[in-house]
């Protein structure tokens, strides 16, 4: 039975009216297949440039796709001559993950103020504010935030990390248990707090946390690295380094980065020559250390 490619569209959609056509792109979009409501999106805006719908579904799929620069244009087309924070908040998005924050920053902060409020938009100026080393404005951001919507655990996971900025892992924690309350299997809420713990010097409770996230998502590889790193602390090397091997193994560049995670351990190991490193990396290539040690 023939099968079909997931960001692959079937052949007739470019036929229709650019509402049909924009309807069509909605859904593809809803149903995570970027490329295709791409593609969708640019017919329908063939007929109808200034079709609002189009350029902004045209944006989300382009971020959607990690391609934030080309997102930029056609979310600004979206949101010319109106007030939208859903458009905002993406906006935003696209330009602190295009490379330009401040800008990303003072957009947000010009919405925030004026209202009307809307929570992902603090959230996002969160972001942007930690992204660039301001984490007390980040901090007091996210409050505000949580004032508008306390039940929704991404502004304090956020507010936890901005806490980690801040080297306060007291209130971290605080931030991380209680997103934990709403969404106990977080893996951004179990890491930030594993980072918490092991920054108040608890180690062993920090490898509880990593390894709860890694019953649940075994291919986290900053949670292998970070692990071993607990590992070490606690006098348990090799199921440390076998951690080291396991973040390598599981990305292209895995090798490097437990490398580097590795050497800067406080209790890590050095070489001098790279023909050893690679050597002590490739030992037990087949072996994967159980969550459970």
């Amino acid at each position: 039975m023939a099968t079909h490619p997931r960001n692959q569209s079937s052949p007739s959609h470019g036929a229709g009216s650019p509402d049909e056509m924009v309807r069509q792109a909605a859904l593809a979009l809803g149903a995570d297949r970027p490329r295709e409501a791409e593609r969708i999106a640019k017919d329908a805006l063939a007929g109808s440039p200034h079709n609002g719908q189009a350029l902004h579904i045209l944006g989300c799929a382009l971020l959607m796709q990690g391609r934030a620069k080309e997102a930029i244009a056609p979310l600004e087309a979206a949101l010319r001559g109106r007030h939208d924070p859903k458009i905002e908040t993406q906006l935003a998005m696209a330009l602190r993950r295009a490379g330009r924050p401040d800008e990303a920053a003072a957009r947000l902060k010009r919405f925030c103020k004026r209202g009307p409020p809307y929570a992902p938009a603090f959230l996002e100026l969160g972001a942007v504010l930690s992204s660039i080393g301001r984490h007390q404005e980040a901090i007091e951001v996210l409050r505000r935030g949580l004032d508008i919507a306390p039940m929704m655990p991404q502004l304090s996971i956020a507010r936890g990390y901005a806490f980690l900025g801040s080297w306060d892992p007291t209130n971290a924690k605080a931030e991380f248990a209680r997103a934990l309350e709403i969404l106990p299997g977080s893996s951004d809420a179990l890491l930030g707090m594993a980072r918490a713990q092991r920054e108040s010097g608890n180690a062993q409770a920090a490898v509880d946390y990593i390894r709860r996230c890694l019953v649940n998502n075994p291919n986290e590889d900053w949670a292998w690295n970070l692990l071993g790193h607990c590992l070490l602390e606690l006098g348990q090397l090799d199921a440390g380094y076998d951690c080291f091997r396991t973040a390598g193994r599981r990305h292209p560049r895995g090798w490097g980065q437990a490398l580097t995670s590795l050497v800067a351990s406080r209790r890590g190991r050095l070489w001098l020559r790279p023909s050893a490193a690679q050597q002590f990396f490739a030992r037990a290539e087949h072996q994967t250390p159980s969550t459970q040690r």
